[in-house]
């Protein structure tokens, strides 16, 4: 089976970045200045599914370079609780809210149900091998066209 592009995608962190993330390094009120200007560009509307959203969630989009172990911040997006919901799927099973989010991920990319699991096999099998390289390095300079 080949590899799908999708819009909305399972985003399975390694496990030692955990808290490596813009929460943990911003102060509350820096963060919070980042997140009201994302959702601002976003317009009242998720920024990967377009549904309407009253209560828009800031997510950071991370590529990792397993050669360097680098986390890399790609950007910053609003996005739907249902979105968000699928990007963390992990924390989405251990909360039983998991088949609301793989029905979600079907409908926004408009796929069936094994396309889905794939995919979900697929960043797990990313997770895994992630996991077992030492621990990561952070490179956060995409953060600095949100601070302007």
């Amino acid at each position: 089976m080949q590899n799908k592009k999708y819009k909305l995608n399972f985003e399975l962190v390694p496990d030692s970045c955990w808290y490596s993330n813009l929460r943990s390094i911003l102060s509350p009120s820096q963060w919070g200045a980042v997140r009201r200007k994302v959702c601002a560009e976003a317009n009242g509307r998720c920024m990967i599914c377009g549904a309407p959203s009253k209560r828009l969630e800031a997510h950071e989009q991370w590529e990792y370079d397993e050669g360097s172990c680098t986390q890399c911040l790609v950007r910053i997006v609003a996005v739907c609780p249902a979105c968000h919901a699928v990007i963390h799927i992990g924390r989405t099973q251990l909360k039983g809210d998991a088949r609301a989010a793989e029905d979600h991920f079907m409908q926004v990319n408009g796929c069936s149900y094994a396309e889905m699991r794939a995919a979900l096999g697929k960043a797990n099998a990313d997770h895994i091998r992630r996991n077992a390289l030492p621990e990561w390095k952070l490179d956060i300079a995409a953060l600095y066209q949100y601070i302007k």
